[in-house]
């Protein structure tokens, strides 16, 4: 090669002896024919060693990594045969809920939304049921469900169903649904694996290798995967993920107490930490304003929310500041009223995600903001 446009155009660095301290972003859509990699849209480094590194944490022999939370939902309900049953707890994030909805229309699956908890509700299960989804603490008010209960009565009721957990808000460090009997453990990346509000990621994990095969085959052909630059953020962000669990479980603990005294406040939900499924619990609480506030709901949290210093309002959560939602606008507003008013939910209920700003700063901060009621 003598021209120097062609050799400018085939220069490459040599990486075999660079070895950097940390992986860097491979920004390539494309890969030589020799390499395990191919082509991005089946698979990347970085997407590799981020699906590894959670692999580690939840005990998961396999992993797929996605663009989106939804993503990863979407994946699970595509393993569906039409014309099964398709059964879900009746408290879920409510995009979720009408995700659900449309996917069980477009591919004429009966949904049941049941409540889980409630044994002659479990009873109900039918035959035919192909998946039952569940997040555990839920969204909203935190329940809590026993995985392995619902993956025994499956093996009697419908032995060929998936049982999916969302353990978003739980965690691998809290939470690994693989343990208790659960077939996917599934996350959105965009929460507490990010922890920055900065990135967006989904994550499927099995011990199955037929499924994981058939997320990574979905994943390809939908053109679903996870972008280089995304996973390089989010395996970052694993780096200081125990130190900031650790971190925010000690503060929503602490602030329980706190929120618990106060008498602007009629009721808070914080899960059922049992020590065995559900070890410890990070950041998010979700609490009722008292009964004489209860009149005019909406007012009253906007006025509640724009008091607030240290509590931002953007779409997020679980991440290294702290955050204010309504839910009933907010996380499920594209639930129609009713569905709502089933859920149990109200523009009563307000959401507080903790971050890792001084805890006394967030107490003083919530302190006058309620006296201002």
């Amino acid at each position: 090669m003598t021209k120097e446009q062609t050799r400018v155009l085939r220069h490459r660095v040599l990486l075999d002896n660079a070895k950097p301290s940390v992986t860097p972003i491979f920004q390539a859509s494309a890969f030589e024919a020799g390499s395990p990699y191919f082509y991005t849209r089946k698979a990347n480094p970085n997407v590799v060693e981020f699906e590894e590194a959670v692999a580690i944490l939840e005990d998961a022999p396999f992993a797929c990594a996605v663009s989106t939370g939804m993503a990863a939902i979407q994946s699970v309900l595509n393993y569906i045969p039409i014309h099964s049953s398709l059964v879900i707890h009746r408290l879920i994030y409510g995009c979720s809920y009408k995700f659900f909805e449309r996917v069980a229309s477009r591919m004429k699956l009966d949904l049941h939304v049941m409540d889980l908890n409630n044994k002659d509700d479990l009873q109900k299960i039918p035959q035919n049921t192909s998946m039952i989804f569940f997040e555990t603490p839920t969204n909203p008010f935190l329940d809590t469900i026993a995985i392995q209960e619902i993956s025994d009565l499956r093996k009697q009721i419908c032995p060929n169903a998936l049982v999916v957990v969302d353990n978003t808000w739980a965690g691998p460090l809290c939470q690994r649904p693989l343990k208790w009997g659960a077939d996917v453990s599934l996350h959105s990346a965009t929460k507490y694996f990010s922890g920055h509000s900065d990135v967006m990621g989904g994550i499927l994990l099995t011990a199955r290798p037929e499924l994981d095969e058939f997320f990574k085959q979905e994943r390809f052909f939908g053109g679903a995967i996870m972008d280089p630059h995304s996973a390089w953020l989010l395996r970052r962000s694993l780096q200081t993920f125990e130190l900031r669990t650790r971190e925010q479980s000690r503060v929503s603990k602490e602030m329980l107490k706190f929120l618990n005294e106060i008498p602007q406040i009629a009721k808070v939900y914080f899960p059922k930490i049992d020590e065995k499924q559900l070890t410890d619990y990070p950041g998010i609480l979700f609490f009722e304003f008292a009964e004489k506030f209860a009149a005019h709901p909406h007012e009253t949290y906007i006025k509640f929310r724009d008091s607030l210093k240290c509590f931002g309002t953007g779409t997020g959560m679980a991440a290294v500041t702290s955050m204010i939602a309504q839910p009933y606008s907010g996380s499920h507003a594209s639930m129609t009223d009713k569905d709502k008013e089933l859920m149990g939910l109200s523009p009563n209920l307000v959401r507080l995600c903790f971050g890792l700003e001084s805890i006394e700063d967030l107490k003083a901060d919530l302190t006058q903001a309620f006296g201002k009621m």
